[in-house]
């Protein structure tokens, strides 16, 4: 089924191609300016950090639906090995095999493609199935540290998850921006609460995958007005799934990553994230998720960490 003109509408309006030149490869990212860091860095106040990322383990959120997104597969290759002889100071080394969005990530700009095309233009067949994404890999990206800012879109509903049929509207974004007291601004890294994890952290990872909140159709202009540099959320689709629009599948994906060049992130913690901005009345704070560099990369393993 061809994609249906009212995306291409919105594509027209949010396309960030040739913004920042013809060989740009980070997108938004350009946005994380050394003065928006200071300014980030300005918002930390107690110290208290908050881990944002889910353990790396072999019965982690995949549940095999995703063709070769494999959970983590932990090895010893070496226990207690005296390299050196006997008596000489022993070592453990270890492997892991995993799918590079298994579990807290980014996706990389060349995570979807549509109508042939990639950010700012690229080709879809730039991705080869022996150099991966020979243009716009995840080891492109920047380093991305950055105000973030909590929309918990959750807490603003009063529940402590949304609904799986939940779409969350810019409406919705209003008003969590509205309880957070600021007002989201160029590059910042928007985090978007919708309390869905608390089925995976309760033990059910199905009722996680599906049915699931998350982002709709409409939200890209709101992320593209604001000039937002990242957004992450707590799902494991990212958009509201199944499609708000019958038929028209990862829409959000295609408009963020494509048109826009925006990362973005999913299964992100944000529980403990929640509490601390209440408690602390606040919802900015600064923001650390480097990219791990994987060469020709599609996505990456993140540990974001959150200092209020």
């Amino acid at each position: 089924m061809p994609l249906p003109q009212e995306f291409h509408d919105i594509a027209k309006r949010v396309n960030n191609w040739g913004r920042w030149g013809a060989d740009d490869e980070i997108g938004t990212l350009n946005l994380i300016t050394e003065p928006a860091v200071r300014e980030a860095a300005g918002t930390i106040r107690s110290g208290r950090r908050v881990p944002l990322a889910l353990p790396l383990r072999h019965d982690g959120v995949q549940t095999g639906v995703i063709p070769g997104r494999v959970n983590p597969l932990h090895t010893m290759t070496a226990i207690n090995h005296e390299l050196f002889g006997p008596g000489t100071v022993a070592t453990s080394d270890d492997a892991v095999t995993m799918g590079l969005q298994a579990g807290t990530h980014w996706d990389g700009l060349t995570h979807v493609s549509h109508s042939g095309r990639l950010y700012n233009n690229r080709p879809a067949d730039s991705v080869t199935a022996h150099g991966g994404a020979t243009r716009l890999g995840i080891e492109k990206a920047t380093p991305i540290a950055s105000r973030g800012v909590l929309l918990d879109v959750a807490r603003v509903h009063h529940t402590e998850r949304l609904p799986g049929g939940h779409a969350v509207t810019p409406e919705d974004l209003d008003a969590a921006e509205e309880l957070a007291g600021t007002t989201v601004r160029a590059g910042d890294i928007v985090l978007v609460r919708t309390g869905q994890l608390r089925h995976y952290l309760a033990g059910d990872r199905q009722a996680y995958a599906f049915p699931s909140p998350g982002l709709s159709v409409r939200t890209p202009e709101w992320f593209h007005a604001r000039d937002v540099a990242a957004v992450a959320n707590d799902t494991l689709t990212f958009e509201i799934f199944p499609p708000e629009i019958e038929g028209l599948w990862m829409p959000v994906h295609a408009l963020h990553l494509v048109e826009m060049g925006m990362l973005q992130g999913q299964n992100w913690n944000l529980e403990e994230l929640s509490t601390a901005c209440a408690e602390a009345g606040r919802f900015v704070f600064f923001l650390s998720a480097m990219a791990e560099p994987f060469v020709g990369g599609a996505g990456t393993p993140v540990a974001p960490v959150a200092v209020l």
